[in-house]
This record gives C-alpha cells, sequence and structure tokens, in this order.
C-alpha cells in the first residue's frame, strides 16, 4: 500500500524559510515523478513543483520559481520542498503527490497522494 506522508509545515513570518518533506513508502518509485502541489481556502489546488525520481529532472510553477526547490534522498524514499522568501500568498495547505507520469502540472494526473501540511506566512 502506498503511503506519502508529508511534514514540516508550520507558520513563518513573511521572508523566511521552511523544508517540507514526503516520505514515501509502499512501493519502488523509480519510474515515477513526485508533485507538491498546494491549496489556499476558497481556491483550487494548483502546481508548485515537481521532480522525476529517477533523473531527478524538475519543474516549477512561475510563482515559485527561484524561491521554492524540490529535491529526493534516494537512500530515504524521501521528497522536499524547501521554501525560501515566502509571502502570504503561499499560504496553504501543501500536498505531496505521486504519479507514473513523465513530470506534469495536472493534478488528476498523479495517483498517490499524501494527507497535506500546512503552512501560513504572516505579513
Amino acid at each position: 500500500q502506498v503511503q506519502l506522508v508529508e511534514s514540516g509545515g508550520g507558520l513563518v513570518q513573511a521572508g523566511g524559510s521552511l523544508r517540507l518533506s514526503c516520505a514515501a513508502s509502499g512501493r519502488t518509485f523509480n519510474d515515477y515523478s513526485m508533485g507538491w502541489f498546494r491549496q489556499a481556502p476558497g481556491k483550487e489546488r494548483e502546481f508548485v513543483a515537481a521532480i522525476r525520481w529517477s533523473s531527478g529532472s524538475t519543474y516549477y510553477a512561475d510563482s515559485v520559481k527561484g524561491r521554492f526547490t524540490i529535491s529526493r534522498d534516494n537512500a530515504k524514499n524521501t521528497v522536499y520542498l524547501q521554501m525560501n522568501s515566502l509571502k502570504p500568498e503561499d499560504t496553504a495547505v501543501y500536498y505531496c503527490a505521486a504519479g507514473f507520469l513523465r513530470l506534469s502540472t495536472k493534478a488528476n494526473e498523479y495517483d498517490y497522494w499524501g494527507q497535506g501540511t500546512q503552512v501560513t506566512v504572516s505579513s
């Protein structure tokens, strides 16, 4: 059974940093892409970043490019999202997702989802 467990969310002031982790278990993910999405109250879930597990290729939403970095640790089966220069508009529940696909920005193309972790950025 595939499980994705996010951690690392919290409350931070604007300009601060957080690192989210997504621990993956239940299968090997070499042929998978891992994505981070976020959803703010009253808004649709939106793509943040994705990484191809095997090659390490990455892709970012324009809104986070240059501020966020996605990475993975093969030994720990964990994906990270380093978030720097945080802004109040980054406030959302952040979700980790896994999909047997090429890099994708579309939530409906991912097969597995974590429970989410809250990130709140105060101004």
